[in-house]
């Protein structure tokens, strides 16, 4: 037994090839896995972003994302249902505000979706597409060895030839290669097809409401009976323009409202429930245009060279006339008030009258389209003008705040300045046509004059609306056509009847020992007719569907005495 070679103790460990130290001052060498780098992550992150799953993911987000907007009220919509939710939830409101959910469309977190699911698809399609276009040029595969362990097999013996049976497959719309002894068939592309079309659609879905996003542009206005509409941007109660718009874009066509008609259903358990509202217009598609009348439905639009007004709100305008404490008319005209109970059409309105003297007034009235008394007090019972009442529930006269530069809202007067002015009248009876309530102190008058009616119209111009709707139309029919086509492959092997049961040299002596062999005129006229031994092979290559009864009549095709080969 040999010593230990003390140097061969502390020398290198060759059979790990990691050095040992040799001395207590020399440092380990740390090893670190290597790291991707920026390329490598880069590369990972892309991969990430066009794989299918990410794509599906990105696609159920954007569906989630589109919810907020049947939720809540949104802004350019229902901007008087907007500020409403935040008269009655303020603190609940000023929330949902934060995260852009009065306005989804335009939040941030909707245009990340928006374009990580556009790179996601151009990613997907770009290779599959390809990969596609070479499986289309790909010439049919060559029949299997053994037909008979495919899921779909039928044989016979017939005097069927490789070129018949191609042209057979080919009237079936088979695309078709032959070979030496077999033919190979196959169709069912136009799944694929569906599918890289549904996609490449929802791509287009896509452009096309960026396109209108940019391009386009919508806006809100509020027209009373009688009063006149032109599509400049200065007419506009709210105005949302595209990036690519200025006001030269606008089309200029104008119109007046001459009547609307709110048609209610009168008796019945359906009482009050609404049947049809139309709005008479007097349109001018051009300046210098003659104009024509027209007739403005819910789902009707007014389309004038692409742009589409829209009718999506209705109220009533009372008419009042305010005279001043010096005897001047201050205010006369209609005032379009908010509904309160959508089913009676009870409205709520504000009029101030910044030019009354010596103080400015403002009023609080409640709007009765069929006023009754019920108890002490008085309600509204049917949305239609049947017994119109406006009840004044305060006045008050003082600052209107006004002066101060800051923008306020016509639907309201802000608790704030209504803690500075001065009450004059709460509560008063309810007015009738034509009556007047006289305010004390001498501070005047407000009479009810007369109902119009006002309307809210939606006025949009999007470019993108009629490639929206094309690419609607192709995500259909890309999606039925990957959801009904499905894809198979047909194999034809012909041999003749001697090579098929393996006739050779010795082959019929062995027939007649094993008592298989024929003999006579039946053999004999067996091979000279030129009958063949013909296998036909089937697979479909999806999931789904019974390819038995096709299979059938392919196999009858080939062999038409053989009615039913399943």
């Amino acid at each position: 037994m040999s010593e230990a070679n003390p140097e061969q103790a502390t020398g290198p460990a060759t059979a790990t090839g990691t050095a040992v130290e040799d001395a207590p001052a020399e440092k380990k060498r740390e090893v670190r896995p290597a790291g991707l780098g920026v390329v490598g992550w880069a590369r990972w992150f892309w991969r990430t972003l066009t794989s299918m799953r990410t794509a599906l993911i990105l696609l159920f987000l954007f569906a989630l994302a589109s919810i907020p907007g049947s939720l809540w009220p949104q802004r350019g919509i229902s901007d008087a249902k907007v500020a409403q939710y935040f008269t009655d939830s303020p603190k609940l409101a000023e929330w949902l505000d934060r995260f852009w959910l009065f306005d989804a469309v335009r939040a941030p977190w909707f245009a990340a979706i928006y374009l990580l699911l556009f790179l996601s698809l151009i990613g997907c399609l770009v290779p599959r597409t390809m990969v596609h276009l070479r499986e289309v040029r790909k010439k049919p595969p060559a029949a299997p060895r053994n037909l008979t362990r495919l899921p779909h097999h039928a044989s016979f013996e017939g005097a069927l030839t490789i070129e018949e049976a191609a042209a057979r497959l080919r009237a079936k719309r088979f695309r078709v290669t032959t070979g030496p002894d077999w033919v190979a068939a196959e169709k069912g592309f136009l799944r694929e097809t569906g599918n890289l079309v549904f996609h490449i659609a929802l791509l287009g879905l896509l452009l096309a409401v960026g396109a209108g996003s940019l391009y386009g542009y919508r806006g809100n206005v509020l027209i009373v009976e009688g009063e006149g509409f032109a599509n400049t941007v200065a007419a506009y109660d709210r105005y949302m323009p595209g990036q690519r718009v200025n006001a030269e874009s606008l089309e200029p066509f104008s119109f007046t409202l001459q009547d609307f008609q709110a048609t209610y259903v009168a008796t019945g358990e359906r009482s009050g429930q609404p049947l049809d509202f139309a709005a008479k217009l007097k349109v001018t598609d051009a300046p210098g245009a003659p104009e024509h009348d027209y007739s403005l439905k819910v789902n009707e639009p007014l389309n004038v060279n692409g742009t589409l007004s829209y009718l999506i709100d209705h109220g009533y305008a009372p008419t009042f006339r305010v005279t001043d404490g010096k005897g001047q008319v201050a205010f006369d005209g209609p005032v379009p008030c908010l509904v309160a109970q959508p089913s009676t059409f009870a409205s709520e309105c504000v009029i101030k009258v910044p030019d009354a003297q010596p103080e400015q007034l403002g009023f609080l009235v409640a709007f009765l389209p069929t006023a009754v008394p019920m108890g002490k007090e008085w309600v509204s019972v049917f949305p239609g003008a049947a017994n119109p009442l406006a009840q004044v529930y305060g006045s008050f006269a003082g600052d209107l705040g006004l002066k101060d530069g800051r923008p306020q809202s016509v639907y309201e007067i802000e608790p704030a300045i209504l803690k500075k002015m001065k009450p004059l009248v709460m509560k008063a009876d309810p007015l009738a046509v034509g009556k007047s309530l006289v305010l004390p102190n001498g501070m005047g008058s407000i009479e009810f004059t007369g109902v119009k009616e006002w309307i809210a119209l939606q006025i949009t111009h999007d470019p993108g609306r009629t490639p929206a709707f094309l690419a609607a139309i192709l995500i259909v029919g890309g999606l039925v056509m990957t959801l009904t086509v499905r894809r198979r492959r047909i194999w034809v092997r012909i041999q003749d009847v001697t090579r098929a049961t393996g006739a050779g040299p010795g082959a019929q002596e062995q027939e007649e020992a094993e008592g298989r062999s024929e003999s006579g005129p039946s053999a004999k006229n067996r091979h000279e007719d030129g009958l063949r031994h013909v296998e036909v092979g089937g697979l479909t290559r999806t999931e789904g569907g019974d390819f038995s009864e096709e299979f059938a009549g392919i196999v009858s095709a080939l062999n038409p005495g053989v009615k039913d080969a399943r």
